[in-house]
């Protein structure tokens, strides 16, 4: 037990007035707001949101009955994720502008992307950008594909994969990845696939087994199909890279997580 609080206090710290000692100095002195879906994924915003943008002070806020209320939605078919939880994100984000005087808000729960519009709705008076975690994976998933030796113009030959590993997440994230298709003026194809066993087995701490079974569903998927790029829909699946960081040796496609690809986006929004 000492060893388990030991590491996680040398990631998170305790809370200083200051600014972070260290880092990027581009981004030293900033101050993110991440809204997370739930209490228990702020280790990954954390982790994430430290090693991706060195030097930035990571202000989090996360309700586990958020959670717990859009997957009782899901289960009872209503719509998900509820109006109650979007207008929690919307105080939440508030709250953590005018507790801390953040620079941005990070939007950190896939399900909650759906709050997104309205979160920069609320927030457009207060001059503070407004990032959904999710945004820049999809850019990326839709710009991926295949160059012709005889053509400049990339165009896609496959699908692009989504996987889940919660099933309210499912809906929200393949409206998502639609409508960034449409925005981009692209078409896509795409296929997805929910492994709820995986996430029970990253609740009972396995994480090597969780990402395994996200690998062997990625292998099957290229066994019946073209695809292309694989988009992991949540951010608590961003562990599959610390068992595969170099996806395209393992599985000959790049594998998007949007731990990476969400806070690269939030230094380009930082750096601005």
């Amino acid at each position: 037990m000492i060893s388990l609080f030991s590491e996680y206090m040398r990631l998170t710290g305790t809370p200083t007035l200051g600014s972070e000692p260290s880092g990027d100095p581009a981004l030293v002195g900033k101050k993110l707001g991440v809204v997370n879906g739930s209490n228990w994924v702020s280790l990954w915003s954390t982790y994430f949101g430290r090693t991706v943008l060195p030097g930035v002070k990571i202000v989090q806020v996360g309700n586990e009955g958020v959670q717990l209320n859009f997957m009782d939605a899901h289960h009872r078919g209503d719509t998900c994720p509820p109006q109650l939880n979007i207008d929690l994100t919307i105080r939440y984000a508030k709250d953590l502008i005018d507790l801390v005087g953040v620079d941005a808000i990070l939007l950190s729960c896939s399900t909650m992307n759906r709050a997104a519009p309205a979160v920069r709705e609320a927030l457009a008076p207060l001059g503070v950008p407004v990032v959904q975690i999710d945004e820049a994976m999809m850019e990326e998933a839709v710009q991926t594909g295949t160059a012709p030796a005889d053509r400049t113009e990339r165009v896609r030959d496959g699908k692009i994969l989504v996987v889940a590993t919660h099933g309210p997440t499912v809906a929200s994230t393949q409206a998502l990845l639609q409508e960034t298709a449409d925005r981009m003026g692209k078409s896509v194809q795409f296929a997805g696939a929910t492994v709820e066993d995986a996430f029970h087995l990253l609740g009972d701490g396995r994480i090597e087994e969780h990402n395994e079974l996200i690998a062997n569903v990625i292998r099957e998927a290229q066994q019946h199909d073209s695809i292309d790029v694989v988009v992991l829909a949540q951010l608590s699946m961003s562990v599959f890279c610390f068992s595969y960081p170099d996806p395209i040796a393992a599985f000959g496609i790049p594998v998007l997580n949007s731990g990476e690809t969400g806070f690269r986006r939030v230094g380009d929004v930082l750096n601005s």
